[in-house]
């Protein structure tokens, strides 16, 4: 892939998140989603959709991304994209936004089906880490 500094493969982290969209676990909505991130030290993480019969304790694949981060050195998060099964971008969930934001601050970049946007621009005015250290 790319370092920080380097421009972002858009295409190949597309790639990646259609990849992983193959293997979601989405047997009652059959709406699966991958997701690609690129971390700051050139790594990508995937994760998809994993759903559950209990239907609010599904996961995102988001959700997984951020655990894959986690479980395999940490890290902060410069691009990611998330697509649908036809590997179109797809914008993460209101809950998701927010997991983004933790792992990849505000000039975190994410591929929109608008364009590509910084978390900034898809979650303005967001919660985190500073509104506990201030508040």
């Amino acid at each position: 892939m790319s370092g920080p500094d380097d421009p972002i493969d858009w295409e190949s982290l597309a790639k990646y998140a259609t990849e992983v969209m193959g293997r979601a676990y989405a047997p009652y909505s059959n709406f699966k989603v991958g997701v690609a991130g690129l971390v700051d030290d050139g790594r990508v993480v995937l994760g998809c959709n994993v759903e559950n019969a209990a239907y609010g304790v599904a996961l995102c694949a988001e959700c997984g991304m951020v655990s894959a981060l986690h479980a395999t050195g940490g890290g902060r998060l410069i691009a990611v994209a998330c697509v649908d099964a036809k590997g179109a971008p797809l914008m993460p969930c209101g809950r998701c936004r927010q997991l983004l934001w933790e792992n990849g601050g505000p000039d975190m970049q994410l591929m929109t089906p608008s364009g590509v946007k910084t978390m900034t621009e898809v979650l303005p005015d967001a919660f985190g880490a500073d509104d506990l250290d201030q508040r």
